[in-house]
C-alpha cells in the first residue's frame, strides 16, 4: 500500500482545506477512502453517532498536481483509512501559505498521513514543516461498510433556502426545541417547524424550486412523479443534526438540495463543481 499526493496550487489547498474542515465539523473520525482518481470521506449511518452518515467525494485530478496511489492488491486497487478530520484540518491550516503541500501514508510509530509543507523563505535553505497524522488502516473485509449510499427512494425533492438564512433559522429554532419538523412539497415550498407544549414556530420558505431529476435517476416511477405538488412530505429530525450540518458548511455551493422520505430521512446534498457531499439524517419518532 503506497499513497503520496502533492499539491502546489494555494487555491487548491484552501479549496481542499475547507472541505475537510467542513467534514471534521460534521464528524470526530470518519473513514477516507483513497482510489486512483477520487478521494472520499465516509461516515456509515451506524447507530454509535445517531444513524448520521455522509458522503463526500473529491476528483483528486482537481486538488493534487501529482497523486500516486497503489491500494491492498492490483484487483483491489484501494485503501481505506480511519482518521481524525479534526487533526487532518488543523495540519493543514497552518500550511496555508506553502510553495507546496505532500501527503504521504507513512509508518511512524504508527500508520501515519504525513503532511510535509514547504514554507517560503528569504533565504536559499527550504524550511520545511511536517505533522504525522495518526491514522488506522481499514482491513479489506470491512470495506463493504464504507460504499456510496444509494439515493433515497425520496417523496419530495427541493432546492434549499440560503443555507446562512437557513442556518441562523435553525439556530433561534434549537433555543425552544430539540426537534425540528422539515417538510416540503413539489411546488417549491418549504416549512422549518417546531412545535412544544408552550410554543409552534414556522418559517416558511417558498419559490426554492424543485431539482429536474432526470430519467437516469430512481425517481422515474416512484410515487413522487405522482404526488399532489401541494402535499408536503416531512420529517422529524434531532435540531442538532442539523445544525452541525448547516455550522460545518463551508464548501460554498453551487447548488444545496434536500431530499425527503417521508416520516424516514432526510438526505441532504452539496454540489460544488470538483465537490459533492451527502449527509443523511434519520426521522425520529
Amino acid at each position: 500500500m503506497k499513497f503520496r499526493g502533492k499539491i502546489i496550487d494555494v487555491s487548491c489547498l484552501n479549496h481542499f482545506t475547507r472541505v475537510v474542515t467542513t467534514i471534521s465539523k460534521l464528524t470526530k473520525l470518519c473513514v477516507l477512502r483513497l482510489t486512483p482518481d477520487h478521494l472520499f470521506f465516509v461516515l456509515s449511518g451506524k447507530v454509535a453517532n445517531g444513524g448520521v452518515s455522509m458522503w463526500c467525494e473529491l476528483s483528486q485530478a482537481n486538488f493534487f498536481d501529482e497523486y500516486q496511489m497503489e491500494g491492498v492488491s492490483s484487483e483491489d486497487n484501494e485503501i481505506c483509512l480511519e482518521v481524525t478530520p479534526e487533526n487532518l484540518s488543523r495540519a493543514l491550516k497552518t500550511v496555508q501559505n506553502a510553495k507546496s503541500v505532500k501527503v504521504k501514508l507513512t509508518k511512524k510509530h504508527c500508520p501515519c498521513l504525513t503532511i510535509a509543507a514547504e514554507l517560503p523563505t528569504l533565504s536559499s535553505i527550504s524550511r520545511v514543516v511536517t505533522h504525522d497524522v495518526p491514522v488506522n488502516v481499514i482491513p479489506r473485509r470491512l470495506w463493504h461498510e464504507f460504499k456510496e449510499p444509494s439515493m433515497p427512494d425520496f417523496d419530495v425533492s427541493i432546492y434549499l433556502p440560503p443555507l446562512k438564512t437557513m442556518k441562523s433559522v435553525v439556530d433561534r429554532m434549537k433555543n425552544l426545541s430539540n426537534f425540528l419538523v422539515i417538510e416540503a412539497n413539489l411546488n417549491g415550498q418549504m416549512n422549518l417547524k417546531i412545535e412544544t407544549d408552550l410554543v409552534s414556530v414556522t418559517t416558511h420558505f417558498k419559490d426554492l424550486g424543485n431539482p429536474p431529476w432526470g430519467e437516469d435517476a430512481s425517481q422515474e416511477d416512484s410515487a413522487s412523479q405522482s404526488r399532489d405538488p401541494e402535499t408536503m412530505a416531512e420529517a422529524r429530525v434531532d435540531i442538532r443534526r442539523l445544525q452541525q450540518f448547516l455550522m460545518g458548511q463551508q464548501v460554498n455551493p453551487s447548488k444545496a438540495m434536500c431530499n425527503i422520505v417521508c416520516q424516514r430521512v432526510v438526505h441532504l446534498i452539496l454540489l460544488h463543481e470538483d465537490v459533492s457531499l451527502q449527509y443523511f439524517i434519520p426521522a425520529v419518532a
